[in-house]
């Protein structure tokens, strides 16, 4: 057991930090504002080696870890976690690819995200297929030797900017989990568009849209894996991205504590800084703690995955508890700062309203205890 990272994380996480302080955290508020999509710093963050992490070495990646891709991830969301969300979204999307598709698949598709910058979407979600997603109802009919989809996906982060999208279509409604298939569409394929950009709460510079597949055509070759094989290639994607999302939402929580720690030596009350007062110690005290527990229970779940252990109960404990922390920690430095923390002024009520979503996207909070229960009925 060793706590230590290595030299060679300890410069991914060094770069990371730079890179966060230096691009995203001074464009966070701007684009938080006005709501629009930073394509020009994340195709920096591609020229580091800090999109598309878990492309492997053999086809042009950096082929990081899980647990490196936390280290790194967790300095971007100190930034913003709306761009690290549109950043990440590109190992959700392209995971499925290295969990189901053959060689031919990773060639074609990984290898174009390598030699050119691009953005992939993860379409799961639907209007009526949530938490629910074996009630997907995007129609895969069989058709000569490929397949037409009708339907529509919702939430779909990076949805107007992809150049590649993986999407998961049912060949029959009824048989619910059985009847998925996954399958890899580009951008402007017929009969596939972006919807209106959600004017979201919190996470505005992630570009969120509804994808409409109007008979949109894709050949066999590219369906990942075997008919009836995409429910089991999306779990386990999400197995091997919900330890990110920890690490995300541990990097929003920690950016709260920094600024909260911060504003309680400068902030004066009664005569004296705030940081004195034992009310305020304890909150900050609290907050430091259930960091530290929600970084641990993430790199331990992260490095279950790269040790090819089942993780699906670990998984959702770091992505449960880390976002829960950010939520209670974000929430807990707006009060710190008072009436000046629900200003916009301010940097931490959009930390709040940027910690909201991570109880919610990649699997509610409530499904996540829902896999904890289950796994633990079995065992």
């Amino acid at each position: 057991m060793d706590f230590g990272l290595s030299d060679e994380q300890l410069a991914l996480q060094e770069t990371a930090r730079r890179f966060a302080r230096a691009e995203i955290a001074p464009a966070a508020a701007h684009h938080d504002q006005e709501g629009t999509f930073p394509r020009d710093i994340i195709r920096k963050a591609w020229e580091l080696g800090l999109v598309s992490t878990c492309i492997p070495e053999e086809y042009g990646g950096v082929g990081l870890s899980v647990l490196d891709s936390c280290i790194a991830v967790e300095e971007l969301a100190w930034g913003c976690s709306g761009m690290a969300t549109s950043i990440m979204c590109n190992d959700l999307g392209l995971m499925p690819i290295l969990v189901g598709g053959n060689e031919d698949q990773k060639k074609r598709f990984l290898g174009a995200c390598t030699s050119d910058f691009s953005l992939v979407s993860f379409c799961l979600s639907e209007p009526e297929a949530g938490s629910d997603v074996a009630g997907m109802q995007l129609f895969a009919e069989k058709d000569g030797d490929g397949y037409v989809l009708n339907g529509t996906k919702c939430w779909i982060t990076n949805g107007g900017e992809a150049d590649l999208y993986t999407v998961f279509a049912t060949l029959d409604r009824s048989s619910r989990h059985k009847g998925i298939c996954a399958f890899v569409i580009p951008r402007g394929a017929p009969g596939l568009s972006a919807g209106k950009k959600e004017d979201k709460m919190g996470q505005r510079a992630s570009d969120t849209r509804v994808i409409h597949f109007d008979n949109v055509r894709v050949a066999a070759a590219d369906r990942l894996g075997k008919e009836g094989e995409g429910f089991k290639i999306a779990m386990q994607t999400l197995d091997r991205t919900r330890p990110p999302i920890g690490a995300l939402a541990t990097g929003i929580a920690r950016r709260a504590l920094d600024e909260s720690t911060a504003y309680s030596k400068e902030r004066k009350a009664f005569g004296f800084p705030i940081g004195g007062f034992q009310a305020v110690q304890f909150l900050l005290a609290d907050m430091a703690k259930d960091i530290e527990a929600g970084r641990l229970l993430t790199h331990q779940s992260a490095w279950m995955v790269d040790q090819g252990l089942r993780a699906s109960k670990y998984s959702s404990f770091a992505k449960c508890f880390a976002t829960d922390v950010a939520m209670r920690v974000t929430t807990d430095a707006v009060q710190i700062f008072g009436g000046n923390g629900y200003t916009k002024e301010y940097p931490v009520e959009k930390l709040m309203r940027d910690a909201k979503l991570m109880q919610i996207y990649e699997g509610t909070n409530q499904i996540q205890r829902l896999v904890i229960a289950r796994e633990l009925l079995k065992e």
